[in-house]
């Protein structure tokens, strides 16, 4: 079982609470070059320093390539410093925070990134054949080679850093203290989401694609659950953002790319733009997920209780042995 894992690991709430925050703060400091290349930029062309907090102005006084690489930079700060947390502050085994099998299935990974691929340019295609005047073409080869480049590097260590901060350490440190599975599915999609509620598209888009973000959290929260690992939703959680910088960009959106489209919508409408992901794209992959790698037992696997396998006592926390004991 995968919350059950983190059982094997030195599990004190402190050491959770220490992780997260030394994490949290790995990308913080992550985001320094950026802001200092934003200031300096903006100091020698004389603007207002003051445009630097708002998201969407920051991402017009760079280079969007460059802009878009120091962005992402410090997803990769915090993704390192997660790891050590977990290796070395909770003495854990990095597979057992990705997956209850014994080793990663990359099969899942590639099936779900290339499952989120094909919908992602089937439904941009289908739009832009529908709605011809809100897009432009905006390719230009050589920025858009630079941006492949780029997000093929950086975009799944973003993804990565936070499938593996909510849907891994999170999940498995917050399931084993309230003994459940149903309290870490809704803290940490609702953190997922709300830790959104500052992008650049909460401002165009109103505070209703809210239920999109919160809602996205908890689509990937239950497949983390129900599949009992990270592989499917970090293949999924690449593959929708790749996509999306590679195909579309905005004004108003947090990733502003040299991506084959632009939407050059004023008031775009977030009515079905959220809606329709959530309540039925979502059950339909879900549906496809589990029928493929048949699950089963959904109440127990959502809202069922987390036991320790092994008591305490049995063994220390990192022995070989007691690995074996708990895989078996």
């Amino acid at each position: 079982m995968y919350i059950e894992k983190a059982f094997r690991a030195k599990n004190d709430l402190w050491r959770y609470l220490v992780g997260g925050l030394l994490a949290f703060l790995s990308s913080q400091l992550g985001a320094i070059p950026l802001v200092v290349a934003v200031i300096l930029k903006s100091l020698s062309e004389g603007r207002d320093l003051m445009d630097i907090q708002d998201q969407s102005k920051i991402m017009t006084i760079l280079d969007s390539n460059l802009t878009l690489f120091l962005m992402l930079l410090s997803f990769a700060f915090g993704m390192a410093a997660l790891y050590l947390v977990i290796r070395y502050l909770h003495k854990q085994r990095f597979t057992d925070a990705t997956t209850s099998r014994k080793k990663v299935d990359w099969n899942r990974i590639f099936f779900a990134f290339g499952l989120v691929g094909v919908i992602t340019v089937s439904m941009t295609v289908l739009d832009y054949y529908i709605n011809p005047d809100d897009y432009v073409i905006n390719f230009q080869l050589k920025p858009f080679l630079i941006l492949l480049i780029i997000a093929v590097i950086l975009i799944p260590i973003q993804t990565s850093f936070e499938e593996y901060l909510f849907r891994g350490y999170l999940m498995q440190g917050i399931g084993i203290h309230a003994r459940n599975r149903w309290v870490p599915l809704v803290i940490t999609s609702v953190i997922f989401g709300g830790l959104h509620f500052f992008n650049p598209e909460v401002g165009k888009m109103g505070n209703i694609i809210m239920i999109y973000y919160i809602g996205t959290g908890f689509f990937l929260g239950i497949m983390t659950l129900m599949d009992e690992g990270l592989e499917l939703a970090l293949g999924y959680h690449a593959g929708n953002n790749l996509f999306a910088a590679l195909l579309v960009t905005a004004d108003w959106t947090v990733f502003q790319t040299p991506s084959i489209l632009k939407d050059i919508t004023e008031n775009p409408s977030a009515g079905m733009s959220i809606l329709f992901p959530v309540f039925v794209i979502y059950p339909i992959l879900l549906g496809i997920m589990s029928r493929k790698y048949k699950w089963s037992n959904w109440k127990e696997k959502l809202f069922g209780k987390v036991k320790n396998p092994i008591p305490v006592s049995s063994a220390p926390a990192v022995d070989d042995t007691f690995h074996d004991k708990l895989d078996a």
